[in-house]
């Protein structure tokens, strides 16, 4: 009986192994694919718009929103021949406003270019007792969503109808004080996070 158990120990243990490992979990693969990444804006175009090259006007480079930057895209505005220098500024500032608020070309759109201004936006020069350079808009400027502020700022910075130091003077319809305001290399990169900084103006001039 006793040589009976003896034998049987490792007969048993020999089946309890086999059942172990005939029992053991497979490892599961995961799949790994979940498809494409998400298309990003290229922001860049293969080729000058045709339109634009062949246009009639003044050359101007606007502001357009692609991705998460600002970006320039080359267009033109009506000549301001015979006008006095505040006419002249208003005149280049209503033809950018213009371009700002029309739809970007197919090609600028596929590239993932868009604008924010609003159209029907309209400017006009200083009142009695603003500064020289002070261009007003149809619309406070603290009404327009940030990435729109940011358009007009930078496209208006860099054109004839500012100083070309970099700033704007704005103001509304309204009787707010104008203020000056800046395309800094945050807003131009950042104009999501980032509204133009502006800064009190002194009256006259």
């Amino acid at each position: 009986m006793n040589v009976r158990r003896l034998l049987s120990v490792p007969l048993l243990a020999g089946v309890l192994g086999a059942l172990a490992t005939g029992c053991g979990i497979r490892a599961t693969e995961v799949p790994t694919d979940f498809g494409p990444a998400p298309s990003r804006a290229n922001c860049s175009l293969t080729s000058p718009d045709v339109t634009t090259r062949t246009s009639r006007g003044i050359p101007v480079q606007v502001f357009l929103l692609c991705g998460s930057s600002l970006v320039t895209v080359d267009r033109t505005v009506r000549a301001a021949e015979g006008a006095t220098d505040v006419e002249r500024r208003v005149l280049v500032a209503q033809g950018l406003l213009d371009v700002l608020a029309e739809p970007p070309s197919p090609a600028e759109a596929e590239a993932g270019y868009e604008t924010e201004v609003p159209g029907g936006t309209t400017v006009s020069g200083p009142r009695p007792g603003d500064h020289e350079d002070t261009l007003r808009l149809s619309a406070p400027p603290s009404d327009l969503a940030g990435r729109a502020l940011a358009q007009i700022v930078c496209t208006f910075s860099d054109s004839a109808a500012a100083e070309g130091d970099g700033s704007v003077i704005l103001g509304g319809p309204g009787g707010e004080a104008p203020r000056r305001y800046e395309c800094t290399e945050r807003v131009r990169t950042r104009p999501d996070a980032a509204e133009p900084p502006s800064s009190a103006v002194q009256q006259g001039g």
